[in-house]
């Protein structure tokens, strides 16, 4: 009987509190090895304290934290961490910054500079490598800080909120890279309080506010679990919507062409897609796929992370 492999990150009832405040409550939860989990809330709600404690900066008040199946401090070489505060050596060449890091970590094998030019190039700062750690950009600097995190290759590497300073362009080609390295079969745990980037480049998700998890589940069960109840129509040529359309109890009409249909509660929503499609000629009629901001509304009731960081 084959047994499932050790989890990249197991967490279990842990607890933390920094004098009244009670960062972390009582949370438990799993990364499976090879997965792209994010690790989501607002500022605020737990997701920095809980990287810390698991990277053992800080240690938990109860509970327990297994890494890469032992402890944390016993796994750093296999860890790559990007904080949520940067810290570079400023006076030091940023190819002589990524080597030190490299070697700090256990790399060996090969001409360092080599290496960090080439992570370089991959990320468009081929000419940075003789520059000054001081003499770069802020999105020059996070670019390598990020690579700082994953040069020794690790198996789990830790993101938190990597695209943070980063312009559009920029935040486009990490998310190519961070899709990559899980491809590969890297572990990635992502903390953001952006939730469409999430949306876009996790396969799992952990939704957390005030220290307490909300949400812990793969994006297809969030879609399971969380009907939007909503049918998206389109139709050809404009026109107005048969009015006793079956389990419609609202309809929003957004143009000429384009409908809303707010489903009830106990409605077969393939039956209204169906009668949609037998009673009007559409361009597109489907089941709308609920957003991370969606579902967290509806869990907190409040605004979404983003808007709250606004």
């Amino acid at each position: 009987m084959t047994t499932s492999p050790e989890p990249a990150l197991r967490l279990e009832g842990v607890d933390k509190r920094f004098g009244a405040t009670h960062a972390v409550r009582d949370l438990s939860l799993v990364v499976p090895r090879g997965s792209l989990c994010g690790f989501l809330g607002p500022n605020g709600a737990g997701k920095s304290t809980t990287i810390r404690m698991v990277m053992s900066i800080i240690a938990p008040d109860a509970g327990s934290v297994q890494v890469l199946g032992s402890d944390a401090a016993h796994r750093k070489d296999r860890i790559g961490y990007l904080p949520e505060t940067r810290g570079l050596y400023p006076k030091m060449r940023v190819g002589e910054y990524l080597g030190y890091i490299a070697k700090l970590k256990g790399r060996r094998d090969g001409d360092l500079r080599a290496l960090a030019k080439r992570w370089l190039e991959r990320l468009d700062l081929g000419h940075a490598l003789r520059l000054r750690c001081r003499e770069l950009s802020k999105g020059m600097q996070q670019k390598v800080q990020i690579l700082a995190a994953l040069i020794h290759e690790p198996e789990l590497l830790i993101l938190d909120e990597p695209f943070s300073g980063l312009d559009p362009v920029n935040v486009e080609r990490l998310s190519d890279l961070v899709a990559e390295l899980r491809a590969r079969g890297v572990t990635i745990l992502f903390s953001t309080h952006v939730l469409d980037q999430a949306e876009r480049l996790c396969d799992r998700v952990v939704l957390v506010h005030h220290g307490r998890k909300l949400l812990d589940a793969t994006l297809d069960e969030v879609q399971r679990q969380f009907d939007p109840r909503t049918v998206d129509v389109e139709l050809l040529a404009p026109g107005a919507l048969a009015p006793d359309l079956p389990g419609v109890h609202a309809v929003e009409q957004h143009s000429d062409r384009r409908y809303e249909l707010h489903l009830d509660a106990d409605a077969q929503p393939q039956a209204t897609l169906q009668a949609v499609v037998a009673r009007h000629a559409v361009q597109r009629v489907a089941l709308r796929r609920l957003t991370l901001r969606e579902v967290f509304v509806q869990l907190v009731g409040g605004p979404t992370p983003a808007d709250e960081a606004a």
